[in-house]
């Protein structure tokens, strides 16, 4: 009985000492990737938008961001889309008038606070909200956006929902007894969350009436599409799909697809988030007049592989405007900024060469949807199965795409059981020397201290 338990706890021990260290550095790591996605500024510059004319003639459109953030595609791939079609009055509103930080660190001063918006619309309520995934779902810190959805869609207001943005409107109880849809790596986990809620799977979006939600991040797009839809026509909604170039519209209907689950190669998110620890930092240059799904692509692309982490940067300190009148403040320079590589998105900003002194990547050199370069980029400086789990979670068909390259990232895989093996070194090394230091014991033995 005394072996057997004597045993138990040595296997116990080295099993311990195996674990540690892979568990250790890698939560320290997981914890830093997550947090990184919405790292906030601290220069407390708070750079005023732009105002643009307001047309009273067309509807409102406005997306929400919270005050922590909120995930850059579901935020800019909708707005774009609105503003292409000129149907709309089209802004970006938050709680608070200070910048908020999307993904990969890219900072949007909004154009309205939720005051400034009343002010403009004479306590109106805007015709339509689109409701992005936020970093802080379930926190106290959603409330100012949820109250102020609950009083907008109490006016009437059509809400529209990105992604885990069903999530936001499920906690203000405005989906109780509708059909809803939601990102697939979340939806079960707002059926549970949710049970009042209909959850639909498979499609790109459910148009419930006064509230259509949409599946992942890139479905967006198609939900944007529907709205234009009912309050432009269908011919509006396909010359707005032709202009941002989106080839996968589908008139008067949400597009049937996959419902995607999780497959044993998606275990390449974990190594990346919790072993891969030189992750190239990458300077993103922000350009006058770039088309908001050009930024969107680079940094939801890189972020959402959580194998490389971007910052925005420009050519000097000045904030600069998108394409339909955005406004984004870098974060210093270049040069100010320690970064492994300087991409340069927007298609306009590769053929004018705007950071050519500075040894730059321009990505959008060739036609084509802006996020097929960033997968085609990504694929050949990570690897295959790291590209293909970003497109599946961002929901962006990939068919035409020849993404071929490393298979898998070995490199990363091998650190955890590196790890365990000096763990296990360690706790041989210990055992040895406890031994080697300890008296004999046992029958018929004299103690080396008692001769």
């Amino acid at each position: 009985m005394r072996t057997f338990l004597r045993v138990t706890l040595t296997v116990l021990a080295f099993t311990v000492a195996a674990l540690a260290l892979p568990l250790t550095l890698g939560g320290i790591t997981l914890s830093a990737s997550f947090e990184n996605r919405y790292t906030p500024r601290t220069d407390g510059i708070s750079p005023q938008p732009v105002r643009r004319a307001h047309d009273p003639a067309k509807p409102t459109a406005v997306v929400v961001v919270g005050n922590e953030g909120a995930v850059v595609s579901d935020t800019l791939a909708p707005f774009e889309v609105l503003a292409a079609s000129g149907a709309f009055n089209i802004y970006t509103v938050a709680p608070e008038a200070r910048p908020v930080t999307l993904t990969g660190g890219l900072d949007l001063v909004p154009d309205f606070s939720f005051a400034d918006l009343d002010r403009l619309l004479t306590s109106a309520a805007p015709d339509v909200v689109v409701v992005p995934a936020l970093p802080d779902l379930g926190e106290p810190t959603t409330r100012p956006v949820t109250d102020w959805l609950r009083l907008q869609s109490s006016k009437g207001t059509l809400l529209m929902s990105v992604c885990s943005g069903s999530g936001v409107l499920a906690s203000a109880g405005l989906l109780d007894g509708r059909r809803a849809t939601a990102h697939w790596t979340r939806i079960d986990g707002f059926d549970d969350e949710f049970p009042a809620v209909d959850w639909i799977r498979g499609t790109r979006y459910v148009d419930d009436g006064d509230i259509v939600t949409t599946a992942g991040i890139l479905s967006g797009i198609d939900g944007a599409l529907r709205i234009t839809e009912r309050f432009a026509g269908t011919e509006t909604a396909r010359k707005a799909a032709e202009d941002v170039g989106w080839a996968h519209y589908s008139p008067g209907a949400s597009t049937p697809m996959p419902q995607n689950t999780f497959e044993a190669a998606d275990t390449v998110v974990g190594f990346n988030t919790a072993f891969r620890w030189d992750k190239p930092m990458l300077g993103v240059l922000l350009t006058t007049g770039i088309r908001e799904l050009e930024l969107a692509a680079v940094f939801d692309t890189y972020g959402q592989s959580l194998a490389v982490e971007t910052t925005a940067v420009g050519v000097d300190d000045t904030p600069i405007q998108s394409r339909h009148g955005l406004t984004f403040a870098p974060r210093g320079t270049p040069a100010k900024n320690d970064v492994d590589r300087l991409i340069v998105p927007g298609a306009e900003a590769a053929a004018k060469h705007a950071a050519d002194g500075y040894s730059p990547v321009y990505l959008h050199t060739g036609p084509g949807f802006p996020f097929d370069a960033v997968l085609q980029d990504l694929v050949r400086t990570t690897d295959t199965a790291t590209t293909q789990w970003t497109a599946r979670t961002l929901e962006y068909p990939t068919g035409h795409l020849a993404l071929s390259g490393t298979a898998w990232p070995w490199t990363v895989t091998l650190r955890p059981f590196g790890l365990a093996v000096l763990g296990l070194l360690v706790a041989f090394g210990i055992r040895s020397r406890w031994r080697d230091q300890s008296p004999a014991r046992g029958p018929g033995r004299v103690s080396r201290t008692t001769r």
